[in-house]
């Protein structure tokens, strides 16, 4: 998806008229720049770089909240490189969360979930991660490390020094279960007691948290990284209730006219999907309005992120930071809205859910640049230490994505083609007609965009399949693997071009086989363990004819039953064990 360079009137309006300094909430202590020295100086010359790490929630890629943000595209997409594949691997906030911080699949973090037992902060903890995630290994490394905003879902005000999150020079958390009320917010500074702000805007509260944290950082003369974690534009959350996010008040009347994107696939006349998606009703005229108005208010709320965009970004060019320092933005997991007459909300494996925002600027980071090379959130440990010359662990799961123009450009070429996606849990739909949640949503899915291929391929766990080419179907409308039929037949659009049945399928399902119970190296290489003599590294490679009875003998990915959380009984076949008989 190539981003336009149209702005939005409202848009433009904004960012010509704002002031330079950008609006917060009045100081207060303990939280802001007034604790900090404001003086204008250079950080010491050490040829460390910092990390400026800004984290959004349910941030969406495929509905185009990013051309709703001037400040971001000013100085991040033009001034940087935007990574229009880049994918999540589990599309809700705690397991994506975990993944991105520790560089590991969730099938590996044991983190699947967004609360006890299976997942949350309290299963973070219990797993040993803890001590074994970025930041501690940042401040080995000799990092002053800071951070504010969300950390982990269940991460609340009766648990938050139980044990207090590791690994920080600075910290300042929102709680639960405050997280997601933009008005009543609470926050855990180091290993201070929660405050309540109630009636304070919140994503203005982690600005000035922002700005103190980064003076804080120049004044301690050492290389720092700082992430900022907004929930915008996540929904707001009271007493389990999911509604359509809250914009400061500024931006309360921005955007009359937005509409969600009348794609082919927004409330489809004829259903689409498979397993309990392709069941929903077509959604009526009221509906369809309030889908509207939340995905206005979802541009409203990210207009408080762009301008802490902003002010991080001039803060740091004050201090003479910014040549120095690298700035990575992206989000937790996508979102959609209608699409597949789906009500408001993620943990599908639709390209809205996965296909998230990533965008780097910083040294020798090509300016104004678009890549379509594969990169996921596993990805992204592996590159800050790559960043910072650190050795990478064994452990990772990911591979580090090349910043540099020759990177990109040997990267295109060489590359590994595959996003690993999983989920386990039940779908959670928001917004006043979010309905029933469906329990039937674990599933496993492969992401493959090669050469001459652009696949989304799922199993769900009721064993319904899901086979898309997106490349003559971008919006997933047409699924090639028909409902109902065992076997999987193709259906259709002759014109797509795929190989038959017998002979592709096998081959995803071997794919999808290692990848969903893969650790290290093989999560980067996966067709390395189907062929260990390196013959095949690709898709196409794996398509010729003299593999044919290799990959019909091999298992298929099933699952034994629907379980919202990983238990391995549950989970099929596993490579690791085909492997080792």
């Amino acid at each position: 998806m190539q981003l336009s360079t149209w702005i939005p009137l409202g848009v433009l309006l904004r960012i010509l008229l704002a002031p330079k300094a950008v609006p917060t909430t009045p100081k207060r202590p303990g939280s802001d720049e007034s604790q900090a020295n404001l003086a204008l100086e250079n950080f010491p010359t050490s040829g460390e770089p910092n990390i400026l790490f800004i984290l959004t929630d349910d941030q969406d890629l495929r509905l185009d909240s990013l051309e709703y943000m001037p400040f971001l595209q000013r100085h991040l997409i033009k001034q940087g490189t935007l990574f229009q594949r880049h994918f999540c691997t589990t599309a809700i906030c705690c397991p994506s969360r975990v993944s991105l911080w520790t560089g590991k699949s969730a099938h590996n973090t044991n983190v699947t979930n967004v609360s006890p037992p299976y997942g949350g902060y309290p299963k973070f903890v219990s797993q040993g991660l803890n001590d074994d995630w970025l930041f501690p290994w940042l401040q080995e490394a000799g990092y002053n490390t800071y951070y504010t905003g969300k950390l982990f879902n269940a991460h609340t005000v009766e648990n938050y020094n139980s044990p207090f999150p590791s690994g920080f020079t600075g910290s300042d958390f929102l709680l639960d279960p405050y997280t997601y009320q933009y008005y009543n917010s609470t926050f855990q500074r180091n290993k201070n007691p929660p405050i309540l702000h109630d009636g304070v805007y919140q994503t203005d509260l982690i600005a000035e948290k922002a700005y103190g944290f980064l003076s804080d950082a120049v004044n301690a003369g050492k290389p720092f990284f700082l992430a900022v974690a907004p929930t915008a534009p996540h929904a707001n959350v009271k007493d389990g209730v999911f509604t359509e996010p809250q914009p400061a008040r500024r931006h309360e009347k921005l955007f009359q006219n937005a509409r969600v994107p009348r794609t082919d696939s927004f409330n489809p006349e004829k259903s689409s999907g498979a397993n309990w998606v392709l069941e929903l009703p077509q959604q009526n005229k009221s509906n369809v309005d309030y889908n509207d108005h939340l995905y206005r208010q979802r541009l409203r709320a990210l207009q408080s992120v762009d301008e802490m965009i902003d002010g991080l970004i001039t803060r740091l060019e004050q201090r003479g930071l910014l040549d120095s320092t690298y700035i990575i933005y992206t989000a937790d997991n996508g979102y959609h809205i209608g699409q597949h007459r789906l009500q408001p909300g993620k943990t599908c494996g639709y390209e809205e859910d996965i296909n998230v925002p990533l965008i780097v600027r910083g040294p020798e980071v090509p300016q104004n640049k678009v890549t379509d090379i594969v990169t996921t959130h596993t990805d992204l440990a592996p590159t800050i230490f790559s960043l910072l010359g650190l050795k990478l662990h064994s452990s990772f799961d990911g591979a580090v994505i090349p910043l540099t123009q020759q990177g990109l450009a040997d990267a295109a070429l060489s590359r590994h083609e595959h996003a690993n996606v999983e989920f386990w849990g039940i779908a959670i739909p928001e917004g006043i007609h979010a309905g029933e949640r469906p329990t039937n949503n674990t599933y496993k899915a492969l992401r493959l965009v090669g050469r001459s291929f652009n696949l989304y391929y799922s199993v769900w766990c009721n064993n319904k399949k899901e086979l898309y080419d997106l490349s003559t179907d971008p919006y997933q409308m047409y699924n090639l693997i028909a409902t109902g039929s065992p076997n999987g037949t193709y259906t259709g659009n002759a014109a797509l071009h795929l190989p038959g049945r017998s002979v592709l399928l096998p081959r995803l399902d071997a794919l999808l086989l290692v990848l969903k119970s893969c650790v290290g190296n093989a999560c980067i290489n996966p067709w390395k363990s189907l062929h260990p003599t390196g013959e095949v590294r690709s898709l196409e490679d794996a398509l010729k004819p003299q593999y044919n009875a290799y990959y019909t003998q091999l298992p298929r990915v099933e699952f034994t039953s629907c379980e919202i959380g990983y238990i391995i009984e549950a989970e099929g076949p596993q490579w690791a064990k085909y492997e080792r008989q």
